[in-house]
């Protein structure tokens, strides 16, 4: 394993073998005294990025979009305090003693599977009191997850956090920041990091993790978004989701320096391992019971119900009084059959077929009858 050189600026991050170089400063710009880190700016970018997604497609798993936006924006706030408070409950030592900084999420501190587990619970809390249905909004919801996960991996690269250890190979990576935490970790009272078994040193290229689970969310997206086209019950890209994701988060978690720890154990990396079972378990469960009741896996897309949801929805925006909303799909049908049957009965009207007699019909009778007397 070769050296590396040895960086001054905290700013600098080095790609040695593939000779990129980068100078970013965490901190995009001031409002005042305020400070504004890219961290945070990437991440929002991420989610709102997500958002835009979702919203438009919401009308291929049956889901109402007017319903489900509620749900959309609980969920973005339950992330943000879930990632955080998973991170500050797994770190309570460094927290106990100034809770200020428990609020202080600027510069990083948000764990993502804290993010996932507030995002789930708050979203499909309002899910239920709004109506919508929990299986179908998961499966469009977790595309959102791998687009917020792919692009806001890219702030812990500003923050040159979530590393992992020494490797000689071409995408290792080091900078000021890195060799510095580095350099201090293992020189004072032998750190954190070697008390836990974990030997990482300044002079060498470590892993940079937060590229391979951004790369991974991102084809992840792309292979999900084109499943859900062709999907066969709903839930099946949420399983899909966290098998993928459980995975790749189990292999790298292993890589990593920063990982959050209970004892020896760590949390993430055990997390993963059971997330990808279960996974795997239900989806073979789920194949072979589809194989035996294929009806009772109907997409919740193709339902009357979903289709008369989205259609009062249509109605509101168009603005048709309430009155006359709650009319269904068959509704409209009846209407339409209903007028053509009318045409019809004209048509034949006209055709010379049996017709309802007028007020002036009987005149023309009567003038006809005397004409023929005289």
């Amino acid at each position: 394993m070769k050296a590396v050189e040895r960086i001054e600026d905290l700013n600098k991050i080095s790609f040695p073998k593939l000779g990129w170089e980068f100078n970013i400063d965490p901190t995009a710009f001031k409002i005042g005294s305020l400070e504004i880190q890219w961290y945070g700016i990437i991440i929002t970018l991420g989610l709102v990025l997500a958002v835009l997604y979702c919203i438009p497609r919401m009308k291929r798993f049956g889901i109402d979009s007017d319903r489900a936006i509620d749900a959309v924006i609980g969920g973005v706030l339950g992330g943000i305090v879930g990632a955080r408070a998973y991170y500050v409950i797994a770190e309570w030592d460094e927290y106990k003693g100034n809770i200020k900084e428990i609020f202080n999420t600027r510069g990083g501190g948000l764990a993502i599977y804290g993010g996932i587990i507030g995002a789930l619970l708050v979203g499909l809390l309002i899910c239920r009191i709004r109506k919508v249905k929990a299986l179908p909004m998961l499966d469009v919801t977790v595309l959102g997850f791998l687009i917020g996960q792919g692009i806001g991996r890219w702030g812990n690269f500003i923050n040159q956090e979530a590393y992992g250890s020494n490797t000689d190979s071409l995408f290792g990576m080091t900078g000021g920041r890195i060799q510095s935490e580095l350099m201090w970790e293992t020189t004072y009272l032998d750190g954190n990091m070697a008390q836990e078994g974990i030997e990482v040193f300044a002079d060498y290229a470590v892993h940079p993790c937060f590229l391979y689970e951004s790369l991974w969310c991102l084809l992840g997206f792309v292979i999900l978004a084109f499943i859900s086209k062709h999907r066969k019950y709903d839930g099946q890209i949420f399983l899909m989701y966290l098998g993928w994701y459980g995975a790749e988060r189990f292999v790298v978690e292993g890589l990593r320096t920063d990982s959050l720890m209970a004892g020896n154990i760590r949390i993430s990396q055990l997390l993963s391992a059971v997330i990808f079972v279960v996974s795997v378990i239900l989806q073979i469960v789920i194949f072979f019971k589809r194989r035996r009741d294929p009806e009772a896996f109907v997409l919740y897309a193709n339902t009357e119900e979903s289709r008369q949801l989205i259609e009062e929805s249509r109605r509101k925006r168009m603005g048709v009084p309430a009155e006359d909303i709650h009319l269904s799909v068959d509704d409209d049908f009846e209407e339409e059959f209903s007028d053509e049957d009318i045409d019809d009965e004209d048509d034949e009207d006209a055709d010379g077929g049996e017709a309802e007699v007028t007020q002036e019909e009987p005149q023309k009778i009567n003038d006809n009858e005397n004409k023929e007397d005289k």
